[in-house]
């Protein structure tokens, strides 16, 4: 006689139920030989079944040996055992096992999908294995909508779908009626012909008597071994498909896991929408306040330049917050001219400023009055809407006219007047306009007030009755060196005023350095924020995923015992957590252009600039939470123990 395919020696199988250890199995031997149909009969709690989990490699042994074609079974790994249940063994349950979201072939499909079988040979051979059991008008049906008899047949298709050498089926009839009973008894009767060793596991003597061995057990031991003293075994050849290569064999494994992932989040819709909320809100805010703020970096730095990134002005005292600043008169006009003739200056504007009333018939308004020299208004970048500025005559002979900017217009004349050439009043002094300069937003000089420029002199002698400057403005030549203009300015000046340095400079770079490093440091501060809720909808995801993988405890129980590897099952899981993460994600970014949008409309002037290297960060983001939170569910479901996982319910 050939030696048998399994062998155990001793074997014995111990549960712990609190403090006292139950002994299911007792120093169990028995052979199977190749092509033998066996029946294992025995009254419920006898042990029969844990017998058929440890011969499935579904349970291990507490003592004892067990070969499987002599290979010694009790020192294998889970991966390595789940090997032996993908390419030896196919299950048949009383329960059919099979997975609700799948149709039939899909169902059929899983083992071969977990051996790397080609995709195109294995989806032939499920539908060849239905078509054979009379299915083949029912391929693209879901369990719920087959009878038990299809169900089980379905079921007895999976476990042949890898060759299934030895087919172990546990009560097989037990869920079915007395005429599909008959019919599965038949097509195991054939499947034994063709050369499976086929072992049942019944507590019904009638099943028992179609074997031709009965392995009695009752109480963990063997009370009885009986043949029918007919040895029907046949040689047979195992059957092999085409393996894919190894990264097709991960690739189909993925995709499966995909499919499983996006059917679970259509199936449970609302939960993954809540699932999602975390991520979605989190990425929203992210890619919003970074988008505002790169906007609102860029509407300044635009300001900036508009008044020119060469621009170097000079106030008297030491800095912004020196108290004595407005006691120091010693910044003169002749300290302009003499910067005016220097090789660095594109040119130079002297400035002083005082508020006013401005008159206009029957129309007053509050206005900053700047006086200013003629070089001002390219020093700072205005563009006139209409009219003219001022000329060196301007400053000379103390001129009473004045620019207005758009707000002072509005403010003014009220009644759609055309403004140049027209006179008005700041206080007492009668001013004609000749020209009107475009609005600045939010930076430099102008602001968003009214304001009215007159030339320096004018303002000086007329309105202010001073002789010292408030400040110099000086635009710097582009082919010359900021700091070292800004060193000669300084000793330049300081030369002027006897040795003293009376006075400071403001660089329009530095403001923009300070403007940007600023603008980095409140969105890096806000975005710090966005991403704790990040982090609280990844925790949320792992809530979500753990009670996932409690629900989906008996599917993980039938892929592994049709073969998955605790790699599969932690892909499967940990892919869900990454899908779900990434759509939340995509639904973010989505989100923050939506609220950009009604944004920009209700605030006038808001400005969202969103860039292509922030989104894909931050769905990069969205998805490495998943991997980082999805991992611990993803684990605890791949660690499973198989015959716990089939017996949830």
């Amino acid at each position: 006689m050939s030696d048998p395919i399994i062998s155990l020696r001793g074997l014995t199988r111990q549960f712990q139920a609190g403090a006292e250890t139950v002994t299911v199995l007792r120093d169990i031997d028995l052979d199977i030989h190749r092509g033998e149909l066996v029946a294992i009969i025995g009254q419920s709690g006898s042990g029969k079944s844990t017998l058929m989990n440890v011969l499935g490699c579904l349970d291990r042994a507490s003592s004892g040996s067990y070969a499987f074609a002599g290979r010694p079974v009790g020192k294998l790994a889970p991966d390595a055992l789940a090997e032996l249940r993908r390419e030896h063994f196919g299950f048949i349950f009383q329960r059919y096992q099979l997975l609700p979201d799948l149709d039939a072939v899909e169902n059929v499909e899983i083992p071969a999908i977990y051996a790397g079988v080609d995709g195109g040979v294995r989806r032939k051979r499920a539908i060849d294995l239905l078509t054979r059991l009379g299915l083949g008008d029912r391929l693209d049906h879901r369990p719920n909508a087959l009878s038990g008899g299809q169900q089980q047949r379905v079921s007895v298709a999976r476990a042949l779908m890898n060759g299934g050498e030895v087919i172990l089926a546990d009560e097989p009839t037990g869920a079915l009626d007395s005429k599909s009973g008959k019919e599965l008894m038949a097509l195991l009767h054939e499947l034994h012909k063709d050369g499976h060793t086929i072992i049942i596991v019944t507590h019904d003597p009638l099943i028992a008597e179609q074997t031709e061995r009965v392995i009695e057990i009752s109480d963990g031991v063997i009370i009885g071994d009986k043949r029918s003293g007919v040895d029907t075994r046949v040689d047979r050849t195992r059957e092999s498909m085409r393996r894919t290569a190894r990264w097709r064999e991960w690739f189909d494994s993925g995709l499966e896991a995909l499919r499983m992932a996006l059917r679970s989040m259509v199936a449970h819709k609302l939960r993954t929408f809540l699932t999602m909320l975390g991520i979605i809100i989190g990425i929203a805010s992210v890619v919003s306040v970074v988008a505002l703020g790169q906007g609102s970096q860029q509407m300044v730095l635009e300001n900036i330049a508009s008044i020119g990134t060469n621009t170097i002005n000079i106030y008297p005292g030491s800095g912004f917050g020196d108290r004595r600043s407005s006691r120091i008169q010693t910044l003169l006009p002749s300290d302009a001219e003499a910067l005016a003739a220097q090789d660095y200056a594109d040119s130079v504007s002297p400035q002083v400023s005082s508020n006013a009333t401005v008159l206009f018939r029957n129309t007053s308004s509050n206005a900053s009055v700047t006086g200013v020299g003629e070089g001002y208004f390219q020093v700072n970048g205005r563009t006139f809407a209409e009219g003219v500025g001022f000329t060196e005559t301007s400053m000379t002979q103390r001129t009473q006219e004045a620019v207005i900017d758009g707000n002072a217009r509005d403010a003014i004349f009220i009644n759609g007047e055309d403004p140049v050439g027209q006179v008005i009043m700041l206080g007492k002094v009668p001013v004609r306009v000749i020209g009107v300069v475009e609005n600045v937003t939010g930076f430099g000089p102008g602001g968003n007030q009214a304001n009215v420029y007159v030339p320096y002199t004018t303002a000086m002698d007329r309105i202010l009755g001073q002789s010292y400057l408030g400040s110099i403005a000086v635009r710097v030549s582009d082919s010359f060196d900021m700091a070292q203009a800004e060193a000669e300015i300084t000793e330049l000046l300081t030369r002027l005023h006897d040795g003293n340095t009376d006075f400071f400079l403001q660089n329009t770079a530095t403001i923009r350095e300070t403007i940007e490093s600023t603008s980095a440091t409140l969105t890096l501060l806000i975005s710090t924020i966005a991403v704790i809720s990040l982090v609280v909808g990844g925790i949320g995801v792992m809530n979500i995923m753990l009670v996932s993988v409690s629900e989906r405890t008996k599917e993980i129980g039938i892929r592994m015992a049709v073969g998955a590897r605790r790699g599969d099952i932690l892909r499967q899981f940990l892919i869900e957590a990454v899908l779900v993460c990434f759509v939340g994600g995509a639904a973010g970014v989505g989100l923050s252009f939506g609220l950009g949008s009604l944004l920009t409309t209700l605030v006038e002037g808001a400005r969202l600039a969103y860039s292509a290297e922030s989104i894909l960060l931050a769905i990069a983001s969205a998805s490495l939470i998943g991997v980082i939170f999805g991992f611990m569910p993803a684990r605890s479901a791949a660690r499973l123990d198989p015959v716990e996982a089939l017996a949830r319910e």
